[in-house]
């Protein structure tokens, strides 16, 4: 008995540790960017002795994959409070998208921008598994938007013979170019612009 209580123990405290090291080091890698920050900027700053990384992580590229996950995860809650959202709105459910995804921006002050776009920027170059997750997340906000716009197109909001799907991955690359605008000039500015244009195009 006393042997299984101590393995619990033992087993919960690993798993709070790599929890810790996921949070912090997504933190990190988020205000300095996935190829500046080093394994020991990410134990320093969770305050854990240089080998507690690898003992939960089997490089910094796998560690780069699971915070995208934690990330992507987030996202996807988003995106069914929003635009898979059944019970609003088809353009209201976008709107809310892009509010929540503005309102995160804002909390530090558009300094470090959207995590998927900065990894596109020079995490990609590191790893191929990164690249192609990337490119499975971007289809994933791509497929989601043009689900929104269907709904829309659906209950007769947009333009006759709008490309739903053309539409959507218009949207992702160009939201991408105003966040990374946000975060250069410190504006949501645009955002703002982004947003008006996109609705000036769509809606009927």
């Amino acid at each position: 008995m006393y042997n299984l209580v101590r393995k619990s123990s033992t087993t919960m405290s690993s798993i709070a540790q790599h929890e810790h090291l996921l949070t912090v080091g997504l933190r990190v890698v988020h205000e300095r960017g996935f190829g500046r920050t080093t394994i020991q900027d990410i134990v320093r700053a969770a305050e854990l002795p240089q080998g507690a990384f690898a003992r939960h992580f089997r490089s910094k590229e796998d560690f780069g994959m699971q915070i995208l996950d934690i990330y992507f995860a987030n996202s996807c809650e988003t995106i069914a409070q929003t635009l898979r959202n059944d019970a609003l709105p088809p353009l209201q459910r976008l709107r809310d998208y892009l509010a929540l995804n503005r309102a995160h921006l804002e909390r530090d002050g558009m300094r470090n921008g959207c995590l998927y776009g900065n990894f596109s920027a020079e995490g990609a170059d590191h790893s191929e598994l990164i690249r192609q997750r990337i490119v499975d997340i971007f289809a994933h906000v791509q497929d989601s938007l043009s689900y929104c716009l269907q709904a829309a197109a659906r209950a007769g909001l947009l333009r006759p013979r709008l490309e739903c799907d053309e539409v959507a991955n218009f949207a992702v690359a160009s939201l991408q170019g105003a966040i990374l605008l946000a975060k250069a000039q410190r504006s949501p500015a645009p955002l703002e612009r982004f947003e008006q244009m996109l609705f000036s195009m769509i809606a009927a």
